[in-house]
């Protein structure tokens, strides 16, 4: 074992991933706390295009396929190897909760944003997903 490289575990800033849930809730608040931005709705648009925001500020780039599934991907030092996907959906049921889908939206968003932070650099690229129910 090579003890001039010690490794330490990563963490997540928890308040900004917080502060990100909060923000993401404003849009289509819905009954006892929990959202409603149902797919292809005006709150639903508004939601995607805070992730989209997001996604650029933390030098994402953004693909969209056909469903209309959104892709956030940081390149990794070899991009011919195949990423590491993590995502939900930003949508919700009429009565959704307030983290029911965002919280793994925001969860790989927060990831690449502590890799980011710690300027760690990646063999394999990482992409946030959003995706409709």
């Amino acid at each position: 074992m090579d003890m001039k490289h010690k490794t330490t575990n990563l963490r997540i800033n928890s308040s900004r991933l917080w502060g990100s849930l909060m923000e993401m809730a404003k849009i289509g608040p819905g009954i006892a706390g929990g959202n409603n931005r149902q797919a292809l709705t005006d709150e639903d648009a508004q939601g995607r295009a805070l992730f989209h925001q997001w996604c650029n500020d933390a030098g994402l780039t953004m693909g969209i396929d056909q469903m209309g599934t959104m892709f956030a991907r940081r390149e990794g030092t070899s991009p011919d190897l195949l990423p590491v996907y993590v995502g939900s959906h930003l949508d919700t049921q009429p009565t959704g909760g307030k983290y029911d889908g965002v919280l793994g939206v925001l969860a790989g968003l927060e990831i690449i944003r502590t890799l980011n932070d710690q300027g760690i650099k990646n063999k394999t690229s990482y992409c946030g997903s959003e995706f409709h129910e």
